[in-house]
């Protein structure tokens, strides 16, 4: 038996949809109010995921000017047909639904090609026969469901009227369709019950892409919703893929609670075995829980990918694929020194529903550590630069250098909804780096600044409870760990340091 770990790709990658071209499998996730859009993963065993980079890589393609929190970009499908890649998706908050297409799955994407029928959760399936159908959440006053048209993928014209094929199995927010055929059986697999505790998968079939669609007697094929103290919860919105071998496998994602009904982490990327019974419907998991720990008879190959270092001195070209902007960056920010990365504070703080300037990675892991040696003097009280965990503009932990009674100090700021706090300030000397670091558990961030390891002095502390998707207005993501600088002046990072502690990736 062969073991592996879920989630296969942890923190905030939600509304994972996969493809394979011959033996290398892609995977994408939504990003929302995030930039560059639609993270790209490749795996060559579906079990080992490394980030290649971003399908949504300009303004052009994606503009996330108006994007609120957790608007932006929803829930991508991709697809391959005749040696062609497909990402189709909607920017909840700019045009809709669109898709973008590439023949180098490793280069640049073409601009967006819009499609006229609306709701979310778009998916493409490539007939037999040529035809292709664009299939999408449906709403039509009180009546929810999934609904389908077929278009030209040349020009994204419609060529139907849209039809309402499924109402889904009874669960609340039918959504995030997917349409498969197997065996000359056409398959319709969506998510139902909400993207919350209630979230499940479920699935149809017919003999015609346009339904009748019979529900399977065993919905939901998938589901933590009666599992309250299990490890996982929230499992859903799902995507399938066959082996050359004629294994299947279903992509979803899940959250991992930090404590009850609470998570920070965000919805992440988990992966199951599934087999077709003589009765013709899929059973994921054999009919059992998704666990951390798997065991599966067989995977594609084991081949393990580089785990990105842990210290990133920002020597490269460009920033590593892990990193996300808020919202579309101004350029002029940011500055890559080889070795080095230099933010310049723009118009915007972390507070606002611009795009400060900022740049963070997910944060993948319960107990882990995140350290940086910043050089900042900043001039007055108006200039802050630091180390943050942010969630969204009204949830965030800033551990900051600025200026107080005319002395350089660090102190912590925490932003939960309409109240700000700010810790007593330390002194720090005038001049020289300083090193900024969070020490984070599940339950605890900590907060520490000094002028070498040796001298470092707890700042304050903040709860990951505030940070938690319970503790806001719902949202769709997940923390962050990052860099910022705002109110003027320039701040040089030297370096970022993640390092989890240990290697187990449910930490």
């Amino acid at each position: 038996m062969i073991r592996y770990k879920n989630p296969i790709i942890p923190g905030f990658y939600p509304d994972p949809s996969i493809c394979r071209a011959g033996d290398d499998y892609y995977l994408v996730t939504s990003s929302f109010e995030f930039f560059p859009g639609v993270p790209l993963f490749h795996s060559k065993d579906l079990i080992h995921w490394e980030q290649i980079g971003h399908v949504l890589t300009r303004k052009s393609q994606l503009d996330l000017t108006r994007a609120g929190t957790s608007e932006g970009i929803w829930a991508p499908t991709i697809r391959y047909n005749n040696g062609r890649f497909y990402m189709i998706t909607t920017n909840f908050s700019d045009g809709g639904n669109f898709y973008v297409w590439t023949d180098d799955i490793r280069g640049e994407w073409s601009d967006p090609v819009r499609v006229e029928q609306k709701g979310i959760d778009p998916s493409l399936f490539f007939d037999d026969d040529g035809t292709v159908y664009l299939t999408s959440k449906y709403e039509d006053g009180e009546v929810q469901g999934i609904g389908q048209c077929t278009i030209n993928i040349e020009t994204g014209e419609m060529l139907s009227d849209t039809r309402l094929i499924w109402r889904g199995s009874g669960g609340k927010y039918p959504e995030g369709p997917h349409l498969y055929k197997r065996n000359g059986i056409y398959y319709l697999m969506i998510a139902e019950g909400g993207t919350e505790y209630g979230h499940m998968v479920t699935i149809a079939r017919s003999d015609s892409p346009w339904g009748p669609f019979e529900s399977c007697y065993r919905n939901p094929i998938l589901t933590h919703r009666d599992t309250t103290l299990d490890k996982f919860q929230a499992l859903g919105h799902a995507d399938l893929i066959e082996t050359p071998r004629g294994d299947c496998w279903m992509v979803f994602h899940g959250i991992r609670p930090s404590q009850y009904m609470l998570h920070h982490l965000g919805r992440e990327t988990m992966i199951a075995p599934v087999t077709w019974e003589p009765d013709g419907w899929p059973l994921v998991n054999g009919g059992k829980l998704i666990t951390p720990e798997m065991e599966v008879s067989r995977v594609v190959s084991e081949c393990p990918v580089d785990v990105p270092p842990v210290c990133d001195t920002f020597e490269k070209e460009n920033l590593a694929p892990y990193w996300s902007f808020l919202r579309n960056p101004v350029p002029e920010n940011y500055k890559l020194n080889k070795p080095g990365l230099s933010l310049t504070a723009g118009n915007h703080t972390l507070n606002d529903r611009g795009s400060p300037t900022f740049i963070g990675r997910r944060q993948q892991h319960f107990n882990v550590s995140a350290q940086t040696l910043m050089d900042f003097t900043p001039a007055d009280e108006k200039e802050k630069a630091g180390i943050t965990v942010f969630h969204t503009n009204e949830h965030h932990y800033d551990l900051l250098v600025t200026r107080k009674n005319g002395n350089r100090v660090a102190l912590l700021r925490k932003r939960v909804g309409d109240i700000e706090a700010e810790s007593v300030p330390v002194i720090l000397p005038d001049q020289g780096s300083i090193l900024l670091r969070i020490e984070a558990t599940r339950l605890i961030y900590s907060f520490y600044a000094g002028t070498c390891q040796e001298d470092m002095t707890l700042i304050g502390e903040g709860r990951t409870q505030l940070l938690s998707t319970e503790c806001m207005v719902f949202t769709f993501t997940g923390c962050f760990m990052g860099l910022f600088a705002e109110g003027g002046g320039t701040a040089r990072f030297q370096y970022f340091i993640y390092e989890p502690d240990g290697l187990c990736e449910n930490s």
